[in-house]
């Protein structure tokens, strides 16, 4: 995955705090390097520990990431609520910022995020509800990321390297087209006043909130064209850098949650350390070895027949009159164990063609080999006791056993 360049930290004046707009610092390096700055002197870069993976989860209006957002944390097995961001501009600490007297602006944004990101529940992964939705936010993302890596590089050979893993980052767009937002949008704003007015009416449960926007279409449909003119561009010019899924929110919620999970299947390289992915090449992924599995199991077989018939016969004879009888007898609960010490299965092929054998006929077969040291014979002179060893083959056969009842 390509990585942004890492950046020198330097000291920066203090950044202003007037409330006039045309004043907001713009310039993303600067407004990394105060925030940054602050998140050392406060924590310590020892306890700079960001989430191990990051989803940034973008979508037009109405194209469900409300909806879809707990649904792709159990996906990915985060037990943390999301990250949302118009929720973390009216916390307390937002609060305490307008308040003073500032405006919240990218640097209040972005420090605000980086603290919260920070804390513990988030250490295995968060979803981002609405970030970033600016060039400045994208371009600080972007040195986080880098500052991830040099963090990383710092503490790879230290007690602390599990706290600095490779952060993956993820980015999810959800997305439907102007008029099924429009529509959802206008959907919501009619179910939100009926719950709403049913609310004060009986003052059972809780208002919820209305948004201008579900209620006039002209606004709705602004509301649509602005993320795409602003927020789509933004999460756009992250696509070359993070791991970017594109998913169809039009249809069913069950067809989306469809598409997510296709999005977000399992990809080791795409989330372990480098050096971990190199450790396990070694050992071959499922998906590989079952691709040709058929057709090895028949050519196995015939080999079976044509080069050691005769080996062969004595399986398919041990099968038919030691483990068949035991099977059938097993049927409805399609599970049936074995112990034999046939002198047969000593030879290793042999054991390779009893597993075959059931595999073709559509049983999965296991077998184990268990050596238990019999006595034999006591020498009373020197106290000592000889023992033969016993083997037993332990078979484990399964299949789809039969339903007698049902309900």
């Amino acid at each position: 995955m390509p990585t942004p360049a890492a950046s020198k930290t330097t000291a920066l004046p203090a950044l202003p705090t007037s409330k006039q707009p045309d004043l907001e610092i713009k310039d993303a390096q600067l407004i990394f390097e105060a925030v940054w700055q602050d998140l050392e002197a406060d924590f310590g870069r020892e306890n700079l520990r960001f989430p191990k993976e990051i989803i940034l989860l973008g979508g037009a209006p109405g194209a469900g990431k409300g909806t879809n957002s707990a649904f792709i944390a159990s996906a990915r097995g985060l037990t943390c609520g999301p990250i949302v961001i118009s929720a973390l501009l009216d916390s307390p600490e937002a609060r305490r910022l307008k308040d003073g007297g500032n405006m919240v602006g990218d640097r209040e944004v972005i420090g605000l995020l980086f603290r919260r990101l920070l804390r513990p529940e988030y250490r295995d992964g968060v979803i981002l509800d609405g970030f970033p939705r600016t060039k400045v936010q994208v371009e600080c993302l972007k040195l986080l990321v880098s500052r991830l890596h040099a963090l990383r590089s710092e503490f790879y050979q230290t007690p602390l390297s599990i706290h600095f893993r490779q952060t993956t980052i993820h980015i999810m767009v959800l997305f439907v087209d102007e008029r099924t937002a429009i529509t959802r949008q206008l959907k919501r704003g009619h179910e939100v006043k009926a719950h709403n007015d049913e609310v004060r009416r009986t003052g059972i449960g809780e208002l919820l909130e209305e948004r201008p926007t579900d209620y006039d279409e002209a606004l709705a449909q602004r509301r649509y064209r602005v993320f795409k003119e602003q927020t789509w561009d933004a999460l756009q010019s992250l696509k070359e850098v993070f791991h970017y899924h594109f998913v169809n929110a039009q249809g069913a919620v069950e067809e989306v949650e469809q598409n997510i999970l296709k999005e977000l299947e399992y990809q080791s390289t795409l989330e372990l350390d480098p050096r971990t992915v190199d450790r396990l090449r070694s050992v071959p992924v499922a998906k590989e070895i079952i691709i040709h599995a058929r057709q090895e199991l028949v050519k196995r077989l015939d080999g079976y027949e044509l080069e050691h018939r005769e080996l062969f016969a004595k399986v398919l004879e041990f099968i038919e009159k030691k483990i068949v009888p035991i099977v059938i007898c097993h049927a409805i609960s399609g599970v049936a164990h074995i112990n034999t010490e046939d002198a047969v299965l000593d030879d290793p092929l042999a054991l390779a063609m009893l597993i075959d054998v059931f595999s073709e006929r559509g049983y999965h077969a296991v077998v184990d080999l268990h050596k238990i040291e019999v006595p034999e014979r006591f020498d009373p002179a020197t106290g000592l006791i000889k023992c033969r060893v016993k083997k037993v083959y332990r078979i484990l056969i399964r299949f789809h056993g039969s339903e007698i009842r049902r309900g």
